[in-house]
C-alpha cells in the first residue's frame, strides 16, 4: 500500500468551509463524504433542492473552482505534492480503481482521496473508454505514451494467442524504451497493464486479447466503481 501522511477527511472538510452551505452539501452528496459512502447523481441531489441535473453540475462546479481558487487551497500544496509523488512512485499513470485502493483500504477515506484528486491542479483524470479504465496521470505526455504502447501491443495480439507474464511486460519495456528509467521496472509495467480493457490475463496468468475465449474468465476485477458516468 502507497503510504501518506496526512489525513484526507480533515484536509478535505477543511477546505470545504471555504463554500457557501449549498455549494459544500452538494460536493459531500456528490463524492460520498458524510455517512453515506455511495455518491449521488445529479439527478437525485436535484431532486432535493427541486433544481435541474445541469444546475446541479453548475454548482458542483463552482465548488470545485471556488476551492481551488481561495487562500486555504494554498495551505495545502503539500498535500497535493505527496499526492502527485505518490502517482508519480506508482508509474506517473495508475488505474482510478488501484490507486484508491493502493492509498487507502477504507471506502470512506477513499471518495475524501477522490475529492482532493480532483481538486488538485497536477491530477489528469482520463475517463474509461473502449480502450482503457479510468486512470490518473501527472505526466500526460507519459500516459500518452503508455496507451499508445498498450494499443500497439493489443495490436501484434490474435485472439488465439496466449502469452506468459513475463513475455508481456517484456514485450510492453520494448515499446516503451524511450521513457525514463525510474518507469521500466516490471512492477510499473504490469500496473500499466492493467490500464487495458483490450488486453486480459487469465486465472492461470497467460495473457492475451481479452475478448479471447481463452482470457474471458478473468480472474481479477480492474473495474473502476467511482462516480457514474454523469460526473
Amino acid at each position: 500500500m502507497a503510504r501518506i501522511s496526512f489525513k484526507p477527511k480533515n484536509i478535505t472538510k477543511k477546505l470545504l468551509s471555504a463554500l457557501p452551505s449549498r455549494a459544500r452539501d452538494v460536493l459531500v452528496k456528490r463524492y460520498g463524504l458524510g455517512t453515506e459512502t455511495e455518491a449521488q447523481t445529479l439527478e437525485s441531489i436535484g431532486q432535493i433542492y427541486g433544481i435541474t441535473r445541469e444546475r446541479v453540475r453548475q454548482i458542483e462546479n463552482y465548488g470545485i473552482q471556488s476551492i481551488q481558487k481561495a487562500d486555504i487551497y494554498k495551505e495545502y500544496e503539500d498535500v497535493f505534492g505527496e499526492l502527485q509523488c505518490a502517482i508519480d512512485d506508482l508509474g506517473g499513470v495508475v488505474s482510478e480503481a488501484e490507486l484508491l485502493e493502493l492509498l487507502s483500504t477504507d471506502q470512506s477515506t477513499k471518495n475524501h482521496l477522490y475529492l482532493l484528486l480532483v481538486l488538485g491542479t497536477p491530477f489528469t483524470r482520463h475517463k474509461e473508454d473502449t480502450g482503457f479504465y479510468h486512470r490518473w496521470s501527472v505526466e500526460k505526455n507519459l500516459a500518452k505514451k503508455v496507451e499508445s504502447a498498450l494499443s500497439q501491443l493489443h495490436k501484434t495480439l490474435t485472439e488465439d494467442d496466449l502469452i506468459s507474464e513475463e513475455e508481456i511486460v517484456a514485450m510492453l519495456a520494448e515499446k516503451l524504451a524511450d521513457v525514463e528509467e525510474k518507469y521500466r521496472n516490471e512492477e510499473i509495467l504490469r500496473r500499466w497493464l492493467a490500464l487495458s480493457k483490450v488486453l486480459g490475463r487469465n486465472p492461470l496468468g497467460e495473457w492475451g486479447v481479452a475478448t479471447s475465449s481463452n482470457v474471458r474468465a478473468k480472474g481479477i476485477d480492474r473495474k473502476s466503481t467511482r462516480l457514474n458516468s454523469s460526473h
